[in-house]
């Protein structure tokens, strides 16, 4: 079977992609692109989950008008959200979205029943308010209880179309609920939320085949023959296997969308006292693998800026307005929990100057440069503490996702790290979600191979670290009280 198509889903678009080998190098093609986001009910905020399906099978559609009679076919989306189903399937509610404020005071009072400690020494995944323990920890308990199975959004998608039911590992890692000895859910932690091991399906690895589509949904539309094969679901372990890094060379990566993630591939989880006081996560990966890494809020920053100013200007409109903007001249410390949904990101960001006694971005362009420089600088210091954390030292570091077009950043981002920056793949976390289906039916023999195709298939931009201007960094470390 030469046609595999990535369905790959991020929290403001999807799409579904056609990735072929031809002449020993790795084609895509973008099928189908759909729009995604939450939206409220009655306070809440919600994913429209039967959107994302009814895009899926459009694209499907789209794939078999093209010509692609059969294919392998795999989901990644972004990690947490889940949907309860009960014994015959059918869902419980909508799916919350990990921005919903319901967890707000979730990890404080989950934290009278076990210590912040005894969690991260089970799970090594670093506190987030919206990880899945915490929003189970805050849903109506009746309606967990009624629960037949609790399905993370890939699950759920991979439910809808082959009535399979799994939890793919990368992405129920980071339930926060995974033992990191046993590898499979805690059961402590289970109890202290009243719920039980039957209530998660089995861990099921990358790479697993899980048989073609729905009979009925084959017959309902005019669809290829799929078989079905499990991706890393979570985006960024798709992401990660995307990575253009050669065998045995010293990197780390920056996956750059609305989140950015920042890390190093290990074969060994690292949870210590002193990576839980740095809140690192380890999130498992593919191959056995685990993706240690810090969660640094990314694009979300000027997709919010761009998008409450009506999309009056585009992204490479924002970036060029920037770069003729005075550098550093306003600061903000990325990761502060007052820029993870604010009505306002622009004001918000105003306000933060304004409350650490710094010049105020009025203009869009200062906001969308104290943005960048924010991030660039974010990303050095985590840079940094990563290399102290693992004792180990990084050469290279790799940007992929949509943040690899973003020349600006990528430049500011070679100058803060002090490391030659290599930016590209674009499209790695459909790249990581193909090589899975890849790998699986023979095309490669393993992710070395992959990898090496598509660092051959695939132009990457190569940035060299200039000098950082004068007393910067002391600001920037007063700024984030480093």
């Amino acid at each position: 079977m030469d046609a595999h198509i990535a369905v790959d889903i991020g929290a403001s678009s999807g799409r579904l992609v056609l990735g072929r080998l031809k002449d020993s190098k790795l084609t895509l093609e973008e099928i189908h692109r759909f729009d995604n986001g939450f939206r409220e009910l009655d306070g809440s905020l919600y994913w429209d989950i039967e959107h994302l399906l009814e895009q899926i099978v459009a694209g499907l559609q789209a794939a078999k008008k093209a010509g692609v009679d059969s294919c392998t076919l795999g989901i990644d989306t972004w990690a947490v959200d889940y949907a309860l189903v009960d014994r015959e399937g059918r869902r419980l509610r909508e799916v919350y979205a990990y921005r919903d404020r319901r967890t707000d005071s979730a990890p404080a009072e989950l934290e009278k029943l076990i210590s912040r400690e005894a969690l991260y020494e089970k799970t090594g995944i670093q506190q987030l308010t919206f990880n899945t323990i915490y929003q189970l920890f805050a849903h109506d308990r009746e309606e967990r209880a009624r629960a037949d199975q609790v399905l993370l959004v890939p699950d759920y998608l991979y439910f809808r179309l082959s009535g399979r039911r799994i939890n793919e590992v990368t992405n129920a890692s980071t339930t926060q609920l995974l033992n990191l000895q046993s590898r499979d859910y805690d059961a402590e932690l289970l109890s202290i939320l009243g719920m039980r091991r039957e209530q998660f399906a089995a861990l099921t690895e990358p790479g697993t085949p899980l048989g073609g589509l729905d009979p009925a949904l084959q017959q309902r539309y005019d669809l290829p023959l799929c078989s079905l094969v499990v991706a890393a679901t979570h985006d960024t372990a798709s992401a990660v296997l995307g990575v253009p890094a050669r065998e045995g060379s010293s990197w780390a990566y920056l996956s750059s969308g609305t989140w950015s993630l920042l890390g190093v591939e290990r074969d060994q989880p690292l949870n210590t006292k002193e990576t839980m006081a740095a809140n690192y996560t380890n999130e498992w990966g593919a191959y056995g693998t685990y993706r240690f890494l810090k969660n640094i809020t990314g694009l979300w920053l000027i997709q919010e800026v761009r998008r409450q100013s009506g999309d009056r200007y585009s992204f490479a409109e924002l970036v060029q307005m920037a770069e003729q903007s005075e550098p550093y001249r306003s600061l903000i410390d990325c990761n502060d929990d007052r820029f993870l949904n604010p009505p306002d990101m622009a004001e918000e960001i105003r306000r933060f100057c304004r409350d650490t006694g710094q010049k105020v971005p009025e203009s869009v362009a200062q906001v969308a440069r104290c943005i960048f420089d924010s991030l660039a600088l974010s990303y050095g210091t985590y840079l940094d503490e990563l290399e102290t954390l693992t004792g180990e030292p990084v050469e290279v570091l790799h940007i992929v996702g949509g943040g690899a077009k973003n020349e600006l950043l990528c430049q500011l981002t070679a100058d803060a790290t002090g490391r030659e920056v290599c930016a590209g793949p674009v499209e790695s976390t459909a790249l990581g979600n193909l090589m899975v289906q890849m790998i699986q039916t023979g095309v490669f023999s393993d992710i070395h191979e992959a990898r090496r195709t598509v660092a051959e298939s695939f132009e990457v931009t190569r940035y060299i670290p200039g000098t950082l201007a004068a007393g910067v960094k002391e600001r920037w470390n007063r700024i984030v009280k480093k």
